[in-house]
């Protein structure tokens, strides 16, 4: 463990072992000032707030291995023909959600051992500017907004839509097995 993330850790535990101390104090008829137990609070969630920011969320190097190709819908048919999967992510730079999927699920080493597979091909369409190509392709599936996560295989050949906030689960399952 990261020995800043520890000693975060550690003072977190601390505020808020003291807030709650002085809380039930009060609660017992101590005169605790309510802004000493008010700025306990806030230290206590600005040390959450930087633990968070701190703690690594992916192995952001693994990600960088998974070879993305723009997305092309038309040629999608002649990958699945091949015998292989397609796994589109249509994301935004500006969409909060695509970029927690990315931290929570897309970055995440089981996942990308998964999207590394030769029989997998990864596409993207990136609608951070407006693209009709990807926004007619959205509309196919009654999308209008990102993220789209969806994965075509052999099981799935007219795609296999995924939850827009992503799991680890819903995302493995929805992958083909490995042959």
């Amino acid at each position: 463990m990261n020995s800043i993330l520890l000693v975060s850790a550690l003072t977190l535990s601390l505020l808020l072992g003291l807030l709650a101390w002085l809380s039930y104090k009060k609660a017992k008829g101590s005169q605790i000032p309510t802004a000493v137990l008010a700025l306990l609070l806030v230290f206590a969630s600005i040390n959450g707030a930087i633990s968070y920011f701190i703690y690594p969320k992916a192995d952001a190097h693994a990600y960088k291995e998974l070879v993305w190709q723009p997305l092309v819908p038309e040629q999608i048919e002649g990958i699945l023909a091949e015998g292989k999967a397609v796994f589109v992510d249509v994301s935004a730079d500006w969409c909060n959600i695509c970029k927690a999927n990315k931290d929570r699920v897309l970055h995440q080493a089981v996942v990308v051992e998964r999207l590394k597979d030769k029989d997998m091909v990864l596409m993207r369409g990136d609608l951070t500017h407006s693209d009709a190509m990807i926004e007619a392709y959205l509309a196919k599936y009654q999308a209008y907004g990102v993220p789209f996560n969806i994965v075509y295989s052999q099981a799935h050949p007219n795609g296999l839509v995924l939850p827009r906030v992503l799991s680890i689960d819903d995302l493995l399952s929805a992958l083909p097995l490995r042959g």
